[in-house]
C-alpha cells in the first residue's frame, strides 16, 4: 500500500456522536489523596473531547485535511455533511445513537447509502457482533472454539441447565464489559440465580450464560484485510488482584479510575505464550475475524487454559483507539506509532474507494507479532 504521505490532501471526517456530560471531566476535581487506596495509576484520565481531538492531531500531522463532526443524535447533521461537502473518507468512531448502541450499525449503514468510505466494519458485521449469542452460533458452527453457554430470554435458569461450574452471566447485547462485576463469576446456583435476576433487571434480555474458563486472558489485535495478521498479543496479570475476587476484565477495571481493581490490572506485551499456544491463538482469533467479517481492525477477547487451547470470548469490530490502550498499545509494540496507525486506517478505506485490494502497509514486523515465544 502507499504511503499516507503520497494521498496528502485526502479529506477526512472524524464522525462520533456525543451529547450530555462527560464523566471523565468530573474526575478533574477528585484528589488522589482522597481515595481509600493508593492508586497505580492517573485518575485523571483522557475526556472524550480529548480522545477525539488526539486523532484529529495525529491525522493532521500525517497529512490529510482532516475534520471533527459531533452528530448530537441528529443524523440531519451527518446527512447534509453528505449531501454538501463529502469527505474522501469517514473516520467512524460512532458506538451509538440516542443511547442505542443497537444503532451503531445505522450509523454505518447511512454511510453506505451515500456511498462514502469509512473506517472499519460495515453494518452487518457490527449488527452481528453486538448479538453475543448469534455471535457465538456462528463461531461454534464454523468450528472456532468459543465457551458452552445459554441463551435466556428472562430472569429464569433450570437448576440443570446442562453447564458447568464456575459460570459468568453477562447482558448478551452490550460491549464494553457493560454489567460484568465480580458478582458476574458464580460458583452454585444461588449466585446463579441471584446473577441471572440482577442483569434482567437492570439491562434486560436476552441473557448470556457461559461456562467460565479458568486461565489467561487475552486480548489480540488483528490488523488489515486480505491477509490480516496479529500484532503483538496483550495478556492481563491478575497478580495484585485479591483472592476473592476473579481474574476477570470487569467494567471497573477497564474503565473506573476511582476503582481500586482498576489499580490491580496490568498488561504484559508481548504476551509470553509457546509456539504452540502462539499458533493456535492465531489459527483461532484468523478464523473468528474470517467467519464475522471484520474489517480493517478488529480485537479479540480469549481466555486460554493451562494447556493452551484458546477459547473465544468477543470479537470487538471498531474497538477503541485511545493512544497506549489495549489495541494500540499491540500496535505500538509492532513498531507503528499512533499517527501511522490511524493513517493507515485511513489508507485502508482509501484503498476501497478507489476500488483497489484492501491491505495494510506495515511499518511494524511482518507477519504473526507473537512476541517472546518463553
Amino acid at each position: 500500500m502507499t504511503s499516507p504521505r503520497n494521498e496528502p490532501q485526502a479529506s477526512v471526517v472524524i464522525l462520533f456522536n456525543h451529547v450530555g456530560e462527560d464523566e471523565y471531566e468530573r474526575l478533574r476535581d477528585v484528589d488522589p489523596a482522597t481515595l481509600p487506596f493508593e492508586p497505580e495509576y492517573d485518575i485523571h484520565v483522557a475526556t472524550v473531547m480529548e480522545e477525539y481531538r488526539a486523532v484529529r492531531r495525529a491525522l493532521r500531522h500525517a497529512g490529510y485535511r482532516t475534520r471533527l463532526l459531533n452528530i448530537r443524535d441528529d443524523v440531519r447533521a451527518l446527512e447534509r455533511l453528505l449531501r454538501r461537502d463529502p469527505p474522501d473518507v469517514v473516520f467512524n468512531l460512532v458506538e451509538h445513537y440516542r443511547d442505542d448502541p443497537e444503532h451503531e450499525a445505522h450509523v454505518a449503514g447511512v454511510l453506505d447509502l451515500h456511498g462514502v468510505a469509512y473506517t472499519g466494519a460495515p453494518p452487518f458485521v457490527l449488527s452481528l457482533l453486538r448479538r453475543k449469542g448469534l455471535t457465538k452460533h456462528l463461531l461454534r458452527a464454523h468450528g472456532v472454539p468459543t465457551p458452552r453457554y445459554r441463551i435466556l430470554t428472562g430472569p429464569r435458569i433450570p437448576r440443570r441447565h446442562g453447564l458447568h461450574y464456575p459460570l459468568i452471566v453477562k447482558p448478551s447485547r452490550e460491549d464494553a464489559s457493560a454489567g460484568v462485576a465480580r458478582e458476574s463469576v458464580v460458583r452454585d446456583y444461588p449466585a446463579l440465580l441471584a446473577r441471572v435476576e440482577y442483569v434482567d433487571r437492570e439491562f434486560g434480555p436476552p441473557i448470556l450464560v457461559e461456562e467460565f474458563i479458568e486461565g489467561r486472558e487475552l486480548h489480540v489485535a488483528v490488523w488489515g484485510n486480505g491477509r490480516p495478521r496479529l500484532l503483538p498479543i496483550i495478556e492481563f496479570d491478575f497478580s495484585d488482584m485479591p483472592d476473592d475476587q476473579p481474574n476477570i476484565i470487569s467494567y471497573d477495571v477497564k474503565w473506573n479510575p476511582l476503582d481500586e481493581a482498576y489499580h490491580q490490572v496490568f498488561t504484559v506485551c508481548p504476551a509470553r505464550l509457546s509456539q504452540r499456544a502462539l499458533r493456535r491463538v492465531q489459527r483461532v482469533c484468523l478464523d473468528a475475524c474470517r467467519v464475522t467479517g471484520c474489517r480493517d481492525y478488529a480485537r479479540l477477547d480469549l481466555r486460554l487454559t493451562a494447556r493452551g487451547h484458546p477459547f473465544v470470548l468477543e470479537v470487538n469490530p471498531n474497538p477503541d483507539l485511545t493512544e497506549g490502550v489495549s489495541f494500540m498499545e499491540a500496535a505500538e509494540k509492532a513498531g507503528y506509532s499512533f499517527e501511522r496507525a490511524l493513517a493507515d486506517i485511513v489508507q485502508m478505506a482509501l484503498a476501497r474507494r478507489r476500488g483497489a485490494p484492501a491491505g495494510a502497509s506495515g511499518s511494524g514486523s511482518s507477519g504473526t507479532s507473537g512476541g517472546d515465544q518463553g
